[in-house]
């Protein structure tokens, strides 16, 4: 790894590091906290790391690790840790590979944003199937409800689980815009 690359490695992953560290401890937020950006953080590691699966590794430890913590030392309710909890892998999985597949709209005109947008929010909406049908099935807890009973209660959390890492997304994919067209900016000021 060069310099460049090692520079790039440590601008990106921190930040993502430290916004799920952040933002974990409330799925949803509320009038003193931001919304889980998980999900966001897991689909932009994707997209900045596709191939180095030791990042997908660390931040699936992590998202562990904040659950373990917020429920010992900060009496967060521990009602969605079950045996469904394991299939929180393939969940944010769904994210770190639709992020890698994003790597192709490089350019991020309008319609690259739009098409990463697009697949984040199918990505978003699998995720969701994932961690939610795991837990109707696997976590014992709403085996009095009936399939469909399950699905209308659970269909409340679907908008803002989607939402929030979509507008994380968005907001990501701007600041990545930014980013990436300041040098340039710069130089034909300069060249003024």
């Amino acid at each position: 790894m060069n310099t460049k690359q090692w520079l790039h490695a440590q601008t990106l992953t921190l930040p993502l590091i430290a916004l799920m560290a952040l933002t974990r401890f409330h799925h949803f937020g509320d009038a003193f906290s931001l919304p889980d950006a998980s999900l966001a953080v897991f689909f932009f590691a994707g997209l900045g790391f596709a191939r180095r699966w030791w990042l997908l590794c660390l931040l699936l430890l992590e998202a562990a690790l904040i659950d373990y913590v917020a429920i010992t030392q900060f009496s967060v309710s521990a009602f969605c840790v079950s045996g469904a909890y394991l299939f929180l892998i393939p969940t944010y999985a769904v994210l770190w590979f639709a992020g890698s597949y994003c790597v192709k709209f490089k350019t991020l005109t309008v319609n690259d944003m739009g098409l990463s947008i697009a697949v984040m929010a199918l990505a978003t909406s699998i995720a969701f199937f994932i961690s939610n049908t795991s837990f109707y099935l696997l976590s014992g807890r709403p085996a009095e409800l009936l399939w469909a009973q399950y699905v209308d209660g659970v269909m409340q959390y679907y908008p803002p689980y989607t939402g929030s890492a979509l507008c994380y997304g968005v907001l990501g994919l701007v600041i990545i815009k930014l980013v990436n067209t300041l040098p340039n900016l710069i130089a034909n000021h300069k060249a003024v």
